[in-house]
């Protein structure tokens, strides 16, 4: 008997008691789409982290300085220094100045807007661009002017998308409007990502009183981000004469480090879930066991006739297979159906544009696994209907 006619009277086997065979098929069936569903959430969960981290800059070192353990400060042009003195790996630098005061259009109070002060290469930085006017300039700073650049929802909602030569009071002096920011969020509304205000650094430092202790550098390759923070760290030490005076984050560290948890995680409840894999191997076993009971004749028969155990091994672990890579099947199709749903819900719930997406090397891993469950577990009951006597076969009853 060639392989062509055992996997036909597998598959009429397996049609032969339908209701038992898709029960024997559940567990592989929800171990595949368990599987599935999980990494497609750690896939999905990977691009939305990293797509966050883009948005604030996943190639930038935040550094926030301090000033203790030290009599010696760091002011603007000590940072920009640091940044000149290595084209090979820093690239822009903007201090940052949180800003807050009142801020007011007409008689209206903006209660949610952030304003922040910033240097002129602080939108290439972002991957900002303008939609009207211009950006802050490095003008701006040198002489501290009043000007600010609003965001699209500012525009929209109080000066009708003609914002660019208008005026808006922050803390009571009046600001002059030079550019708008192209819309960055997926919607404009209060409090959002378009509702900001952006305003010279020096000016916003000179309003707050305080010095400047905040910025933000561009590494040139994300892939060395390390030595480029160890290389600012032995800057600012060389400087303050301790470490302790100033902190240091990478952005692509932070993001590798969430990279690999988030892998150890899904790896772990894949594993979990991978149990029930298991569970239905044991049913096909305990099935195909059944099975050789209830077909004891037929193989007795069939080796009278001169039918050798290898065809009968055969016969009965093909089966197993097909039960269990039918099963594996069904899985992949449940497993995009219910990622699908999953997307669906953490959108409506959450308000996230996140998707859960299985990839192409998981779903073939996972019908791989279901076929070779259903040969590891079928050869037990296989091997046992090869080895029966075809004397006692033909007796049994």
């Amino acid at each position: 008997m060639n392989f062509l006619e055992t996997f036909q009277m597998a598959v009429q086997n397996i049609l032969s008691s339908k209701m038992r065979s898709f029960l024997t098929m559940l567990g592989i069936i929800i171990g595949i789409a368990s599987v599935m569903v999980i990494i497609g959430l750690g896939n999905g969960m990977q691009t939305y982290m990293t797509e966050q981290f883009q948005a604030i800059g996943a190639n930038t070192l935040e550094v926030s300085i301090m000033g203790r353990g030290s009599s010696r400060n760091v002011d603007e042009e000590d940072m920009y220094r640091i940044v000149s003195d290595h084209p090979e790996d820093l690239a822009l630098i903007s201090p940052t100045v949180s800003v807050r005061s009142t801020v007011k259009i007409g008689t209206e109070t903006l209660s949610f807007t952030s304003a922040t002060g910033v240097g002129e290469d602080y939108f290439a930085i972002k991957q900002y661009s303008i939609a009207q006017g211009r950006g802050l300039q490095y003008i701006d700073m040198d002489k501290r002017l009043h000007v600010c650049v609003v965001g699209q929802y500012i525009a929209n909602e109080y000066y009708n998308g003609d914002a660019v030569g208008q005026s808006i009071r922050i803390g009571g002096t009046k600001y002059e409007i030079v550019g708008v920011m192209a819309q960055e969020g997926d919607t404009l509304e209060e409090g959002g990502t378009d509702d900001v205000i952006f305003l010279p650094y020096t000016t916003a430092a000179r309003r707050s009183g305080t010095e400047v202790t905040s910025y933000t550098i561009t590494v040139v390759d994300e892939n060395r981000a390390t030595e480029c923070r160890e290389l600012v760290e032995d800057e600012l030490t060389e400087i303050f004469g301790s470490d302790s005076a100033f902190t240091v984050i990478s952005m692509t560290e932070i993001l590798n480090m969430m990279t690999e948890m988030l892998n150890v995680m899904i790896t772990i409840l894949a594993a979990i879930a991978a149990i029930s894999l298991v569970v239905g191997g044991i049913g096909i076993m305990n099935i195909m066991l059944v099975s050789v009971t209830e077909r004891t004749r037929e193989i007795g028969i069939r080796k009278a006739l001169g039918a050798k155990e290898r065809s009968i091994m055969a016969q009965f672990v093909v089966e197993a297979a097909v039960t269990s890579a039918i099963g594996g099947l069904i899985g992949i199709a449940a497993g995009y159906a219910f990622s699908s749903l999953a997307s669906t819900l953490i959108v409506a719930l959450l308000s996230t544009q996140m998707s859960v997406t299985p990839t192409a090397s998981s779903i073939a891993l996972a019908f791989g696994i279901s076929a070779a469950i259903g040969i590891l577990f079928g050869y037990l009951p296989a091997k046992k209907a090869a080895q029966l006597n075809p004397i006692d076969a033909l007796r049994y009853e």
